[in-house]
Order: structure tokens, then C-alpha cells, then sequence
């Protein structure tokens, strides 16, 4: 019923939806988690996800569109046009459905509990786009390697994980519950790799395209929801410290794993 490519694509995006549950239960490692401690595993991993949507995506498929016409003013529109697309339809996301950004603190303090959930919501709209993502990586297996896009994933899922149980905790609820919550959010992240799956087909255009949508989603989120969290600190650099660190390290991974 399903081929080698669906059946894999599936499976990376599990894995890596499943590690967001592995940052909920890091909520029992200690007693209280600063928002310095947050911010900085944030910062890495918006390092790790710019790398990722970069080299993953938007390198690749610039190598394919530059292809689709000999004008290559032409192949640069279809480029940007995916691009745009991409942030268009996450930026749109984000206008319509009510969501709350993170300023809790530490896990400690009051949070009452729909705002915990308006910021739960916040982190669930990234899940859609960055599983949407993994689904068309693997559709073009044959010209890149996904691996370093789902480690880069999976690696960013760890503090937000963390986070949405800091903030169900800070809102009165019980640590198992919240990690458990933090499970099952990201689970949608194999829904989005269904659709990427199922959207993109092996011909030579649509999954160049779809490339460079899927890596535009992924720079709205780090570029809009992850670094604006962080350097609100005033702590610039750490922060910067921390997003460099994170790409540096990204891109050696995909170096290797390429």
C-alpha cells in the first residue's frame, strides 16, 4: 500500500515528534528550570534549525529550480515565489489561530492555565510545517540526504518540549501530565509529514518547489517565533553565542552526513 520512501518518511517524523515527549520529561530533572536555562537551549536550537532549513532544503532546491529555465531571472522568481509561499502560509497560520508567546519565567511561578494553553498552541503550529518539511525531504531523497534535517528537528523538539511542560506545570499541573501533554503535541508533527508525503509527487518541479516551501516555513518559525522569545532577555550574548553554536554545529553534521 505504501512505498519505501512514505514508510520512512513516517518514521523519521515519529521519531522526531516523539522527542519533543523526551523534552517534557526532562521537567523532572530538576527542581526549576530558569528562563536563562530555556533561552539558551531555545538559541541552539534555532541554530540547528537554520542550518537544517538551509542545507536540507533551500541549498538543494535552488540547485534544482536554477534548472527549470535557461533565463535564470525566470527560475529565480519560481525560487523566491516557493520561498514566499512557505513564510506566507505559516504567517497566515499564525493570524488566524490565537496563540501566546512565552514569558513565564521559571516553572515556579504563577501561569494560569489558558495562557499555558494559547502558548501550547503557539508551539503546536510550528509541529504542522516543520513535519511538512521532513515529508517533502524524503520525497527528494534521491538528489539530498534527509538525516540531517530530521536530527536538526529532532534536536530543536528537546526545548520545546521542555517548555510546553514548564508551562503547564507553572499553570498547577501535575509534572506527569504535562510531559505527557508535551507527547502528544508533538505528534502532530507525522501529520504534517503525511501531507508533505502525499503533496509531492517525483516530478522534476514539484519537489524542488515544495523544498523551498517547506524551508521557508522553517525560517518563519526561528526567525519569528524562536530568537524574538530569546533576545527579549537582554542577554544578546549568550543568545548569539547559542544560535551560533547550534548552526556551526548543524552544519557540520550535514557535511558529515551528506
Amino acid at each position: 500500500m505504501f512505498n519505501d520512501v512514505f514508510v520512512q518518511g513516517m518514521l523519521a517524523s515519529l521519531i522526531a515528534g516523539l522527542v519533543t515527549g523526551v523534552g517534557g520529561f526532562m521537567i523532572f530533572l530538576k527542581k526549576k528550570y530558569s528562563q536563562e536555562n530555556i533561552n539558551f537551549m531555545l538559541n541552539l536550537a534555532a541554530g540547528v534549525m537554520l542550518a537544517a532549513s538551509f542545507f536540507a532544503l533551500l541549498v538543494p532546491a535552488m540547485s534544482k529550480i536554477s534548472d527549470f529555465s535557461p533565463d535564470i531571472h525566470i527560475a529565480a522568481f519560481w525560487y523566491c515565489g516557493a520561498v514566499f509561499a512557505g513564510v506566507g502560509l505559516v504567517w497566515l497560520l499564525n493570524e488566524i489561530l490565537p496563540h501566546e508567546h512565552n514569558n513565564m519565567g521559571q516553572h515556579g511561578m504563577h501561569f494560569s492555565l489558558q495562557k499555558a494553553w494559547l502558548f501550547i498552541i503557539a508551539i503546536t503550529l510550528h509541529k504542522l510545517p516543520e513535519g511538512l518539511a521532513v515529508g517533502v525531504a524524503y520525497s527528494a531523497e534521491d538528489f539530498m540526504n534527509p538525516d540531517s534535517l530530521v536530527i536538526g528537528i529532532a534536536l530543536h523538539n528537546i526545548p520545546e518540549g521542555l517548555t510546553i511542560a514548564i508551562s503547564l506545570v507553572a499553570a498547577h499541573c501535575s509534572k506527569i501530565k504535562a510531559a505527557l501533554t508535551a507527547l502528544l503535541i508533538g505528534m502532530v508533527q507525522p501529520l504534517g509529514a503525511i501531507i508533505g508525503l502525499l503533496t509531492m509527487d517525483y516530478s522534476d518541479k514539484i519537489v524542488p518547489l515544495g523544498m523551498a516551501m517547506a524551508g521557508g516555513t522553517l525560517l518563519f518559525v526561528v526567525i519569528n517565533e524562536i530568537l524574538p522569545e530569546t533576545y527579549g532577555v537582554k542577554q544578546t550574548n549568550k543568545s548569539a553565542f547559542a544560535v551560533f553554536a547550534g548552526f556551526i554545529f548543524m552544519t557540520f553534521l550535514s557535511m558529515v552526513l551528506d
